[in-house]
């Protein structure tokens, strides 16, 4: 997933991480959602294991280790002009590490928040995190 042709579909990874019934959120800077609250996340990279990218991506971006990482859903992601990808949302449980922004150009602070107390507004894959929790539902089909 290396190419720079903006054509090609990427597969994307998010990872929402529990620690004490809290979700783990950061502000987005960056190419699409700047301004919007997401999970930690990236790219699936050639070769990899879903469950090597995820825990890659969050030590990358927060410092911190994660644990029982499980699927979620999926997600045909459309919406932001140029981009394409398919994304693997997951979940997982905080293991070690206090959450740092360890890519200061990708997001603003890495901050705890309760279910019922989201911040906003939520990146677009977000939502469908929050849904498949709540619904069971597992796939997104959106523009």
């Amino acid at each position: 997933m290396t190419s720079n042709n903006n054509s090609q579909v990427k597969v994307g990874i998010g990872i929402m991480v529990f620690k004490k019934g809290k979700v783990l959120l950061t502000k987005r800077k960056g190419s699409h959602g700047a301004g919007e609250y997401a999970f930690p996340g990236g790219h699936l990279e050639f070769g990899e294991s879903i469950i090597d990218s995820a825990k890659r991506e969050v030590l990358e971006e927060t410092g911190i280790k994660i644990k029982n990482i499980k699927f979620l859903r999926l997600y045909n992601l459309k919406k932001y002009s140029g981009k394409h990808y398919v994304d693997i949302g997951l979940t997982a449980e905080w293991k070690s590490g206090t959450p740092k922004v360890l890519e200061p150009e990708k997001a603003e602070s890495w901050n705890w928040y309760s279910l019922d107390k989201l911040p906003k507004p939520l990146f677009q894959t977000t939502r469908s995190y929050l849904q498949a929790l709540k619904t069971g539902k597992n796939f997104f089909d959106h523009n």
